[in-house]
């Protein structure tokens, strides 16, 4: 099989599924939040995401915005024979950064993308990958191994924010500003002080009012799903069963 290769904006919606493929998502206008088995992270323009197959995955596109995006099957041309080393790229998720001299390949691979009679094929998608394991060592994304000393984050300032707009979409940026930092280094501190990303936090908010509002309403999922800012029924049920192992529909079977 060979790979594909497109532009396209994501949902600004909480999504989530995995699929039997590798995907490159590259930012290149507006944002999106990502969780990759757990590791969230923010594809700003200019910087991306490696997702291995099968992995399960969070994203939502922050306002308008447009990704490249890569699917490349096991046995695509870029990770087989003389390439093989190169699926060590998929190892584990992670998120990385375009450096100048890889900003202009890129500019180059999607003025290809524009001649509908010359879509780029499997050697340019190859040089683009062999770019990025060049450069793997150097800029996929790490824990920080020093911790900060610095006044704690008022975490119970974050919730009260993230409560009173559940139904809305919520970025780092969100709650950096609340805190005057910078979104790197609110994210970092963020995880040094909770053991968990701003992401992670906001989406087990977003799970425990809709468990609770399961638990105590009538309210149809589909609206408890608005309300607590999924896209559908179908992405607060997988969420759900991901978080506590049981859809939410479990609750309101009757004991017998």
């Amino acid at each position: 099989m060979t790979d594909t290769i497109r532009l396209a904006p994501l949902d600004n919606a909480i999504q989530h599924h995995h699929h039997d493929h590798h995907q490159i998502v590259i930012g290149l206008s507006g944002y999106a939040e990502f969780e990759i088995a757990g590791q969230g992270g923010l594809v700003a323009p200019l910087s991306g995401c490696l997702v291995p197959a099968n992995i399960e995955h969070y994203y939502e596109g922050v306002g308008d915005n447009r990704q490249l995006i890569i699917d490349l099957p096991d046995d695509a041309a870029s990770l087989t024979g003389m390439h093989r080393q190169l699926r060590a790229l998929f190892d584990r998720p992670g998120y990385f950064s375009i450096d100048e001299s890889l900003q202009h390949y890129l500019q180059f691979l999607i003025q290809e993308m524009a001649q509908t009679r010359h879509a780029p094929g499997d050697l340019l998608v190859t040089t683009l990958l062999s770019s990025l394991h060049a450069r793997l060592g150097a800029t996929l994304c790490s824990p920080s191994l020093t911790k900060r000393a610095s006044r704690p984050l008022d975490t119970q300032r974050l919730e009260q924010f993230v409560l009173e707009r559940l139904d809305q979409r919520i970025s780092v940026s969100d709650l950096a500003n609340i805190v005057c930092l910078s979104e790197a280094h609110f994210s970092e501190r963020f995880r040094d002080q909770t053991g968990i990303t701003p992401y992670q936090f906001v989406m087990r908010l977003r799970l425990h009012t809709a468990r609770e509002l399961t638990n105590l309403t009538d309210m149809p999922l589909a609206d408890i799903a608005e309300r607590t800012g999924f896209a559908n029924q179908s992405a607060l049920s997988n969420a759900f069963r991901r978080r506590y192992g049981h859809s939410p529909t479990h609750l309101r079977r009757p004991s017998l």
